[in-house]
């Protein structure tokens, strides 16, 4: 068996919970945040020291969320180590950023105090699709704490694959304990899950399984159809880059005329597909384009479509995902046989 207890450790840090501190996060090399009401954790040295100090902060919390938060801001001040790699979901693009700690916690002194409780971090990547990791690691990002350790299935060894090659390579055997959590087990515990995200992500690894290719585009005709538009998908084959030509009217000849294409690849389209896709539009006498994206679009493909604002769009599979459930109850009845979805509700759970 392998030594992994001398690998880096993995931290989850998110920044917010509507991903407020995002950018701040990635613009400026920090991981944390938050917890504002407890004050600089510098001089605490001990879970005790920081467990007074969130007991001042939060003078009206319960024994159990004071203990919490104890347990978070005693991993952020002492617990995560330079080397240790922290991964943080971005809420604003459903992209993944991970990134390496060089440095030890931080107060600052900013005028926000919700950017005050910080460790400087090196992000190595900004733009990992959900749909490049495997569903059990997806389910440790779920935690609906703001800083925890993922730890189960392999998970830091695995984080930094997906940094070196783009992808998650499943957890090594040698490594799986067998005390390892199962979803039953985590069940028992889904306070600390994000329901919402984790329901998301299954949903999108049973699409990747099942619609791969050319099923993809089928989805995108569909919802295309439900929406208004006269839509014909293209058969598998060479098809000249469009999958889908969409119109309005009854014949799909009146604007706005759109021509789709449909990447189901796991990994981030590059600038060129974004170039080409432009490229074609006076040729099929479209007014707009979709680029619909499984895996997103990287940083330099984000740039080049700020300078098509007015012709192309981008659909990621979240995009598509909340367009399906907008118009689910309209699609055909063989694709809802296809793809069961039901919509349930759930309770809000306070999380810091």
């Amino acid at each position: 068996m392998s030594d992994v207890t001398a690998e880096p450790r993995a931290w989850l840090a998110r920044a917010g919970r509507a991903g407020e501190r995002d950018g701040f996060a990635l613009e400026h090399g920090f991981a944390g945040g938050g917890f504002h009401e407890a004050a600089d954790l510098s001089g605490a040295s001990t879970r005790e020291a920081i467990h007074e100090l969130v007991k001042k902060g939060f003078p009206d919390a319960t024994e159990g969320k004071i203990n919490n938060f104890t347990g978070q801001l005693w991993a952020l001040r002492s617990r995560i180590a330079v080397g240790d790699l922290v991964v943080l979901p971005l809420k604003t693009t459903s992209q993944i950023a991970i990134g390496r700690v060089i440095g030890p916690y931080q107060y600052r002194d900013d005028p926000d105090p919700t950017r005050r409780h910080v460790v400087p971090v090196e992000w190595l990547v900004t733009d990992v699709p959900r749909t490049a990791i495997h569903q059990d690691l997806l389910y440790s990002l779920g935690a609906f704490m703001t800083i925890c350790e993922i730890k189960r299935n392999d998970g830091a060894w695995r984080l930094a694959q997906v940094v070196a090659s783009g992808a998650d390579p499943g957890a090594r055997m040698e490594t799986l304990q067998d005390d390892e959590a199962t979803e039953a087990d985590a069940a028992t515990t889904s306070s600390g899950l994000d329901l919402e995200r984790a329901s998301l992500d299954r949903i999108q690894s049973y699409i990747a399984e099942r619609f791969a290719g050319h099923g993809l585009a089928r989805i995108v005709g569909a919802v295309l159809e439900a929406e208004g538009f006269e839509c014909q998908v293209v058969d598998p084959g060479p098809d000249g880059g469009i999958d889908v030509y969409a119109g309005r009217g009854p014949l799909g000849l009146d604007s706005p005329r759109l021509i789709v294409q449909v990447k189901s690849s796991p990994t981030p389209v590059d600038a060129k597909v974004v170039r080409e896709l432009h490229g074609v539009l006076s040729t099929h006498g479209a007014d707009q384009a979709l680029l619909v994206a499984w895996g997103g679009v990287n940083k330099v493909a984000k740039q080049e479509l700020r300078n098509q604002f007015f012709k192309v769009r981008v659909w990621s599979a979240d995009d598509l995902l909340e367009a399906v459930m907008r118009t689910y109850p309209s699609l055909e009845e063989d694709l809802r046989a296809e793809l069961p979805l039901k919509q349930i509700w759930a309770l809000v759970e306070e999380a810091e």
